[in-house]
């Protein structure tokens, strides 16, 4: 029962300082201005510096031999994802506008705006390099998969892309940078000096309360209002936040990995939709309200399956 209510409080946590941020979006305090800030800050200092101080405090060289096997789990539960979620929007036969909407909704999770503060609450600092080998798989087909999906859900002319332009844009997004910064310092065993690691550690607090009230400044954007349980919203929520789970509980039984780093990949697994999704849909043309609703059920809908998921775990 303490760890169904230390789940229900870090829930509960997490929703308070979402709150923070809708409510200064309400008052006028929060425009989209700050929003570009807060994402560009968290993104691009805040989050790599995490990544460094979370690996070198957590890990050392021997366990980098084992972090290649760690990695193919979540690459397998999010293509496993993939296949249920086309299969299940062609069973429903969605319209054109919403397909790849739906698909992108259900098979990846949102593993930086809430993914790495859900998992820093509930089982601490020492969580986050396993939450960026999840980061690493997620953004790649984010960036690839989900782009292509919602592009021909949508209306506007199809982009051109590159092999070479989407490895270009992967290994130069900051938390990859991070991550590989960090493993690198780890293999070759150098330490940054103490300075650094306590500028580090003190930009790493910004992350939680930060990337919390942008994305409750995205559900005021949004408007609760906003909210339809359109068809086939149901079905994603079932896939995003207890089928996407389950699957990566399987996987990780299949690949002999447990503890921390089996519950942590469990959690990241089980996260609401990927923020920039509705934000791509209305770029391309797609239904954007359809995203709208799907991206804001599946966060409020982690208040009721995070605890019981916890449960579970412990």
């Amino acid at each position: 029962m303490s760890e169904f209510i230390n789940a229900v409080s870090a829930v509960f946590l997490i929703f308070s300082m979402m709150a923070v941020g809708y409510l200064m979006g309400h008052i006028g305090w929060m425009t989209g201005s700050e929003k570009k800030f807060i994402s560009r800050f968290v993104v691009n200092v805040a989050v790599p510096l995490n990544c460094i101080t979370g690996v070198l405090n957590n890990l050392d060289k021997s366990d980098i031999s084992r972090m290649g096997s760690m990695v193919v789990v979540p690459v397998v539960t999010i293509l496993l994802c993939l296949a249920i979620s086309m299969a299940a929007a062609r069973a429903m036969q969605l319209p054109k506008r919403q397909f790849g909407v739906f698909v992108a909704m259900a098979f990846i999770s949102n593993t930086m705006f809430i993914g790495l503060p859900m998992s820093t609450q509930l089982f601490g600092e020492v969580s986050v390099p396993y939450v960026m080998m999840y980061y690493m798989g997620s953004t790649v087909f984010t960036q690839t998969v989900a782009v292509l999906l919602i592009e021909r859900a949508g209306t506007a002319a199809p982009a051109a892309h590159s092999a070479a332009g989407w490895i270009k844009d992967l290994i130069t997004k900051p938390p990859i940078l991070g991550v590989i910064a960090a493993m690198s310092m780890l293999f070759l065993d150098v330490r940054p000096p103490q300075l650094f690691m306590s500028f580090a550690r003190y930009m790493s607090g910004c992350v939680t309360p930060l990337a919390l009230m942008y994305c409750g400044f995205v559900v005021w954007e949004i408007g609760l209002k906003n909210i339809r349980l359109e068809r086939g919203i149901p079905a994603m929520l079932f896939i995003r936040l207890i089928a996407a789970p389950a699957v990566c509980a399987a996987m990780c039984y299949l690949a002999g990995i447990d503890g921390l780093c089996r519950n942590v990949f469990i959690v990241e697994a089980a996260l609401p939709v990927v923020t920039q999704i509705t934000v791509m849909a209305g770029a391309y043309g797609a239904d954007e309200e359809y995203a709208a609703s799907g991206s804001l059920l599946s966060m409020l809908g982690i208040f009721v399956t995070m605890p019981v998921l916890m449960m579970i775990l412990t």
